[in-house]
């Protein structure tokens, strides 16, 4: 894949799949294809090629259809699965990489009627991975700095944090993450959904 990447440690997640998984998330909320591609701001045409597995989405429109689901990434990139206790080992963890010099590992595993995701991000030197769009309301985040400089962006106003820092932040809003420094910068995120009701609105 050119702009994302989603593996299964060095085994790719086919376009198919995701697509599928992309489209049995729509219809399981009752959302038309229009729908979709309005609250997500994908064009029509891109989510049909993507529904289809025909291209592959870039870490940020894949994450843009996914809030608009008012679900995570990691349902979109894995199976569900349940259990009182639910391992998941290193070479079973998705990983989305863009060619913009970023990667986003998933810690947690898609668990039935929970919206919740636990995932390590590095960010290599001066990069910028870009703004997100607000969750639903209702929405939570956690942000811990492992190594280097982080500067989070929250509706506009820049927050710097360095190894050791940690924030929350209710994530109905738009936020941004950039490494300002010459060398990587790695911090893990939690992200807390209100429970599976629909795609978010407004």
């Amino acid at each position: 894949m050119a702009d994302m990447v989603t593996s299964i440690e060095d085994e790719e997640l086919s376009l198919a799949t995701l697509g599928e998984r992309v489209r049995a998330e729509r219809e399981r909320r009752g959302l038309s294809a229009e729908v979709l591609a309005a609250r997500s701001r994908v064009s029509r045409s891109m989510l049909y090629e993507i529904e289809r597995g025909r291209k592959a989405p870039t870490v940020l429109v894949l994450d843009r259809i996914a809030t608009a689901l008012g679900t995570s990434l990691a349902r979109l990139l894995d199976d569900e699965r349940a259990g009182r206790v639910v391992p998941l080992p290193r070479e079973e963890q998705s990983v989305a990489r863009a060619e913009a010099g970023w990667e986003r590992r998933i810690l947690s595993p898609a668990l039935p009627g929970i919206e919740f995701e636990f995932m390590r991000t590095t960010l290599g030197p001066r990069v910028d991975a870009g703004a997100f769009d607000p969750h639903s309301p209702g929405s939570r985040e956690y942000v811990a700095v492992e190594s280097g400089d982080l500067e989070l962006t929250i509706d506009g106003q820049p927050y710097q944090l360095r190894a050791g820092d940690a924030i929350y932040y209710q994530s109905d809003c738009r936020h941004g993450f950039r490494n300002p420094r010459a060398e990587p910068c790695v911090y893990y995120l939690v992200m807390d959904l209100p429970a599976r009701s629909g795609a978010r609105h407004g």
